[in-house]
């Protein structure tokens, strides 16, 4: 296979739970604990720009209400997305795909962005994302993975960005998932931790692809996959896991 660019740990949405998910402030924690790989969420306001939620709803993550995509740009991003879990993150706002951009590569930083369309816009949101960060990353060494669960995403995705790999999201093997990842010109699998096995790991390296799991915060669960010849570690305990090849924090 191909050398894979991409780093074995990568701290999901930004810090995992240790800061507000998919902030600006998320990113800077998981790189303070050495982090130099981030996953995170994208999705689309009601004017096309493409933010940071994971949720289609504003509830959990933010001082709003209602459905994110049903709201413009300029008001949400007056929206406080870190009180809601701490008051020292009290006023962090909602960042768009293109300040995580500037963030990223301006420190070597490397970047899985999951699609997260909100249901009904699964093509717009793929084409839209994949445009957008083939701009922002145009002439860069090291371009973004994209991933979704949603494989029309993905298609969309590639018709509008065919250079940047993609990956495709499993949380079970349901039938035709493996000829989903060839029709999509996927270069990897992202599955759930629990499914992913030798057997599986090994199907897809006979394929040239790569296996990657989500959301790993046990050592027991990281041992194991990196025993197997795992690719990628999607976790939430950035404080608990070293980023570097042993994985264990001094």
């Amino acid at each position: 296979m191909q050398p894979w660019p991409y780093p074995l740990w990568i701290a999901h949405r930004g810090a995992g739970k240790l800061a507000p998910e998919n902030t600006l402030a998320a990113f800077r924690l998981g790189a303070a604990h050495g982090y130099r790989a981030f996953e995170c969420d994208v999705k689309l306001s009601a004017d096309g720009v493409p933010f940071l939620l994971h949720d289609a709803t504003l509830e959990r993550t933010s001082s709003g209400t209602g459905t994110a995509a049903l709201v413009d740009w300029s008001g949400l991003s007056r929206l406080d997305a870190g009180g809601w879990h701490s008051r020292g993150y009290a006023g962090e706002p909602l960042p768009t795909l293109e300040a995580i951009a500037a963030y990223c590569i301006r420190n070597g930083y490397a970047l899985n962005i999951e699609i997260k369309p909100t249901p009904g816009a699964e093509g717009e949101t793929g084409r839209v994302v994949a445009a957008a960060a083939a701009r922002l990353w145009a002439g860069q060494a090291l371009p973004p993975l994209l991933s979704s669960f949603r494989p029309d995403a993905l298609q969309a995705a590639r018709e509008a960005a065919p250079a940047l790999p993609r990956a495709l999201l499993l949380d079970t093997l349901r039938d035709g998932w493996f000829d989903e990842l060839h029709t999509l010109h996927c270069v990897a699998a992202v599955t759930n931790h629990q499914i992913m096995d030798a057997a599986l790991i090994t199907r897809l390296h006979a394929a040239e692809l790569r296996a990657l799991v989500y959301t790993v915060n046990e050592t027991a669960d990281a041992e194991r996959l990196a025993a197997l010849g795992i690719d990628g570690l999607i976790t939430d305990a950035v404080d608990r896991f070293s980023p570097g090849p042993s994985g264990v924090r001094a």
